[in-house]
């Protein structure tokens, strides 16, 4: 899945960063229509504006269907369909949306056979690891050259060269939502993703999907020259991705600072070892002890190498506990000591 992403570059930077071919090869960069509703972070989050790519030809008819245009969206979609005076008061989420469901479901089936199909841009997104009931945040990215690596959010009038950055290119669905009222038209988008490929699937069980390269993004935008059947084919898993672990402080997506996709260190915890006979014997304290109401771990509560806690009242468990200890080699004490 993908529930959060970090787009640094500046409005201004992102269209350099986009430079494609046209199909008479001349190169081009895609213009802005709404540059002044997007802002970088470090932490996106659904409901937020990110900027996504798309056919030119989606507002003016008369285009060529291979330019492209780039776009402020809502992030999450809201369907043509949808009744309410209030977009955020849909009731299921649509950030993401399954490929193996996509043509199944009205909210994504009709945009798509219509041809509102685009590319999310970002320097990358942020996933969860869980393991031993913890969440470790990574962050994934396409592998960027040395001199292109991850900065400061872009300052506009900055002169450095941002072509050759390589921004994450996802691909997405879209739709326009027309208020009640007769307001502004919402574009909304949501992104595809597929199941993880072999790196990624230790990370998560789930992956966007990524366009890698400009062959597959001029396919997956030019939904004129290349039909629904076809360009669904370009929704798969790919290898092509780095990552590395960063700071919980990307849990929070109040959180927008360089931070957030600084790697760090994890630490390394060792196993305690264990004898057959100990194992034995915590089994059966676990078994056999008293249990408080609010013992939610289901942890037995004494001291012991494995379980720091203050030491109890001496019973029949802590005389165990000692005995352990000297099982191990560890020499006995008369009062063990508060960890």
């Amino acid at each position: 899945m993908c529930g959060r992403t970090a787009v640094v570059l500046g409005a201004d930077r992102i269209r350099r960063a986009c430079e494609y071919r046209d199909n008479q090869g001349k190169r081009r960069c895609p213009e802005w229509k709404n540059a002044d509703k997007y802002s970088p972070s470090y932490n996106k989050s659904p409901q937020s504006n990110s900027p996504v790519l798309l056919s030119r030809q989606h507002f003016e008819k008369d285009a060529n269907s291979s330019e492209r245009v780039l776009v402020a969206m809502r992030w999450g979609l809201v369907p043509a369909w949808f009744k309410e005076a209030d977009p955020s008061k849909m009731q299921y989420n649509t950030a993401n949306c399954r490929s193996d469901t996509m043509m199944e479901k009205l909210s994504y089936k009709g945009p798509l056979l219509k041809g509102k199909r685009c590319v999310v841009l970002a320097d990358g997104y942020y996933e969860w690891q869980q393991q031993n009931g913890q969440k470790q945040p990574y962050f994934i990215y396409f592998p960027q050259t040395e001199d292109k690596k991850l900065s400061k959010p872009d300052m506009e009038g900055e002169d450095e060269d941002s072509k050759d950055r390589k921004l994450l290119t996802m691909a997405g669905i879209f739709d326009c939502w027309e208020p009640l009222d007769g307001g502004e038209t919402l574009y909304s988008y949501t992104i595809i993703t597929v199941n993880a490929s072999k790196d990624l699937s230790s990370i998560h069980h789930r992956m966007p999907a990524v366009l890698d390269g400009d062959e597959a993004i001029r396919k997956w935008l030019d939904f004129a020259e290349v039909p629904t059947q076809e360009a669904v084919k370009l929704i798969q898993p790919t290898e092509n991705l780095a990552f590395h672990p960063v700071s919980t402080i990307v849990n929070n997506s109040r959180n927008n600072t360089p931070e957030c996709i600084v790697p760090i260190e994890l630490e390394i915890k060792k196993d305690t070892k264990v004898s057959a006979s100990s194992k034995i014997m915590m089994n059966w304290l676990k078994n056999k002890s008293p249990k408080k109401e609010d013992d939610c771990d289901g942890l037995p509560r004494w001291s012991s190498q494995f379980i720091q806690t203050t030491p109890p009242k001496k019973t029949s468990s802590s005389l165990i506990h000692q005995w352990l200890k000297k099982e191990d080699g560890e020499p006995s004490a008369k009062h063990p000591k508060i960890q």
